[in-house]
């Protein structure tokens, strides 16, 4: 082809309107005659509302209505199961022919909304929801899973089942019993992962009005526009077709606006009203409202030989589901496929299971499980090869998957699978020696000895799935029209993508002048439109690359075969399907649960000061295997930004709860990295293992640097001072507590 655009490092396509602060973001709309909304808030882990008073409310200055249960036609929504009220409310039930309706009453956890107010302007918005009157009979509180698992726990959810478990998998492969009697060394250990707030920089914010053709509009930041439209309609009872999603500038999302918040309330009003009507929600309210990483406590006992062959694994992990299902069950998923690592054990035991509690609920969020998982089994990796005397990256390299090899649930990874690869691009550009240097005087836990700066390495790998999963067929839709008179003069690409931050709309464009052997600036992309364009599927498991990719690819090449036999314009779409995959079994987990995996590696180098307790991170070497680098400067980008949130995960960000009341809901006293607080320098080697089913043989990328970054941390920690430490983040009062010194 004479026009190379993919491999190149163009500039995103929305650089300068956003750097110049042109490009409109949720927050930024308006339009005449629009009434602004307030939300209440439970503020309540459990209780039922037994009455809402809206007199007071309803007579305030400049209110247009007040908005309760009541008025809400199908009360009920959720990505996966619709187990959560729209609004909470003393109404028994909200049938949605199916026989599942949700109890309307019981609000679960704090965010849980009960009522919202439209009026003139925000001020008085504000001061209206103040004035309603609520009377609630609190309930017990459930805010730890181990205690919603017993049996005599109350039950969050009575009409989904007698349990507090909403999600249980389990992985049976092999004798575990027999091989951890063949085990010369076994090690047993207790993790816990924390939760993690998504902290984008735009908090929820929509502006809902009534377009045109009638249809109910609600232009808000979110991460599939198809399903967000179903849900809406869903809940005003209203055909898929009288509802319009479109998306404006989207100001970060990294799975936490894959769940609803603000646009049902929105469509609510506007429906009622006739009217436009906008929201943004303070960040304290965002911090309550949405979803967060789930908080997992992981138990791993995994042995094995002394020329260090991995043999036996079994694992116990429990997820916090929070209030609501959310998709706790596919997250939940990717735990038990990632709780092996990378790595080929021939004898597996693990059980996965989700639970409701009345925290807030666990979503989506980057890595989507594997963060959890992979931060036990790199640490029983890394203890395991200290045990045995080995090397932890010489250990991996004996373990790696390889082509061929079964995973946890019984089948092969789809090749090719380049764990070596990335480990060992880590290790060389690390510069990794397997001789150690020796350990300072005294380390080992000892509370004196320690010299009062140490430094460590450590290193972690990681794995993850790329796209939707567990039996779901994959698909994608796109469509390209070709203009021109004689050659191709104009190309308008079609595509409903989001674009949370991560330069999609870039990347695709890039690979439709590819698809037409065309430059870039000749290419238009029209997206985030659920009225005209087809289902994208969701900005989200690292698939979008892969998905659209496709989709476009196929929908160039169908539209230049049109072009070529000299139609004018030449129009066509394509939905692209994936390779199948397969629902694990219920007593097994025997599956072929992803189409394709994407691989990682990190190595880094902190020092920890064993007086303050406070790591700094010195150097990161990010190993990562994207298939082919559509837009080399891009996929850096997401390295960085990825291993910078990792950061704040690993070390800084520490969420509190204490009876499922959220004490840090504030960015004062949740504390993100700032500039002196990331990694000093951040290498990213980019691995070019291509996938024979990507686009040009592109893998997802957006969720890998995230994944190895918290174990190999402790590893280092542990190479700095002798001390595991099995919970994190990296706190210092945490890391004193380990070396003993409070």
């Amino acid at each position: 082809m004479a026009s190379q655009n993919i491999g190149q490092s163009i500039p995103r396509i929305d650089a300068r309107s956003k750097v110049t602060g042109q490009a409109p973001y949720p927050g930024d709309l308006a339009m005449k005659g629009m009434l602004h909304m307030k939300v209440l808030f439970a503020e309540r882990p459990h209780a039922r509302v037994k009455s809402v008073d809206t007199s007071q409310a309803e007579a305030a200055p400049g209110v247009v209505a007040v908005y309760t249960a009541k008025d809400v036609p199908v009360n009920e929504y959720g990505l996966q199961i619709p187990d959560q009220p729209v609004l909470c409310g003393p109404t028994l039930t909200s049938p949605s022919g199916r026989g599942d309706g949700v109890r309307a009453d019981i609000v679960r956890f704090v965010g849980d909304q009960i009522a919202v107010v439209a009026a003139q302007t925000e001020v008085q918005a504000d001061a209206a929801v103040k004035l309603i009157r609520v009377e609630y009979e609190d309930l017990p509180i459930l805010s730890d899973p181990v205690t919603a698992m017993k049996a005599d726990a109350p039950i969050l959810h009575p009409d989904r089942g007698d349990s507090n478990v909403c999600v249980h998998y389990k992985i049976r492969k092999g004798d575990v019993e027999d091989a951890f009697a063949k085990a010369d060394v076994i090690v047993e250990s207790e993790y816990h992962t924390p939760v993690q707030e998504h902290a984008y920089l735009q908090p929820e914010a929509g502006l809902s009005y009534i377009d045109e053709d009638g249809r109910v509009t609600i232009a808000s930041g979110g991460q599939w526009t198809h399903a967000d439209r179903a849900g809406i309609a869903h809940a005003l009872g209203l055909p898929e077709e009288m509802v319009r999603v479109v998306y404006p500038a989207i100001g970060g999302a990294f799975g936490g606006r894959e769940d609803l918040s603000v646009q049902i309330v929105l469509a609510l009003a506007t429906w009622k009203l006739q009217r436009p009507v906008k929201i943004i929600w303070s960040r304290r309210e965002s911090i309550i409202g949405h979803g967060k990483r789930h908080p997992v406590t992981l138990k791993a006992k995994w042995g094995a030989t002394k020329d260090g062959k991995l043999i036996a694994a079994e694992n116990e992990i429990i997820g916090d589901g929070g209030a609501y299902m959310y998709t706790s069950n596919k997250v939940l998923g990717n735990s038990a496929i990632t709780s092996t690592g990378p790595y080929f054990i021939p004898n597996v035991k693990t059980d996965v299971y989700g639970v409701y509690t009345n925290n807030v609920p666990g979503a989506a969020f980057r890595g989507f499980g594997a963060p959890q998982a992979l931060y036990m089994a790199e640490l029983q990796v890394n203890k395991l090869a200290e045990k045995l005397g080995m090397d932890p990256v010489e250990f991996r390299l004996k373990n790696a998957l390889r082509d061929g090899d079964t995973m946890g649930v019984g089948t092969p990874a789809p090749n090719p699978c380049s764990v070596v690869e990335v480990v060992e691009a880590a290790r060389d550009k690390f510069g990794w020696k397997k001789k150690r240097r020796p350990k300072a005087a005294g380390r080992g836990g000892a509370k004196n000895g320690l010299p009062p700066i140490v430094r460590g390495r450590g290193f972690a790998a990681g794995f993850k799935n790329v796209g939707f999963s567990f039996g779901y067929q994959e698909n994608c839709w796109a469509k390209v029209e070709i203009h021109g008179n004689g050659k191709i003069e104009h190309v308008v690409l079609h595509h409903a993508s989001a674009e949370v931050g991560q330069g999609t709309h870039t990347v695709m464009i890039q690979m439709a002048a590819q698809a037409l052997d065309v430059p870039t600036n000749i290419v238009e992309l029209k997206t985030s439109d659920s009225a005209t364009q087809g289902n994208p599927g969701s900005v989200s498991a690292s698939r979008m690359t892969f998905m659209a990719g496709n989709a476009i690819k196929g929908a160039a090449e169908a539209a230049l075969a049109k072009w070529e036999a000299e139609e004018r314009p030449a129009i066509a779409e394509f939905k692209y399907l994936a390779p199948r995959t397969t629902h694990m079994d219920e007593e097994t987990g025997f599956s072929t649960p992803n189409f394709a995996y994407a691989y990682s590696a990190q190595a880094v180098e902190v020092e920890v000061d064993t007086e303050t307790g406070h790591v700094r991170v010195l150097r990161v070497v990010a190993a990562d295997d994207v298939g082919k680098a559509i837009n080399p400067d891009l996929v850096i980008g997401q390295v960085e930004g990825g291993v910078v949130q990792a950061h704040g995960y690993a070390v800084t960000e520490n969420f509190i709860t204490k009876d499922g009341r959220v004490l840090t809901d504030q960015f004062s006293n949740y504390l993100l990295p700032t500039i002196l607080d990331i990694p000093e320098k951040v290498e990213t080697v980019l691995v070019e293992v291509p996938d024979p089913n990507g686009p040009w043989g592109a893998r997802g990328v957006g969720e890998l640097p995230f994944l190895p970054y918290a174990p190999a941390v402790a590893a280092a920690i542990h190479d700095a001072t002798g001390v595991w430490i099995n919970e994190f983040p990296f706190t210092p009062e945490r890391v004193l507590r380990a070396l003993g010194k409070i």
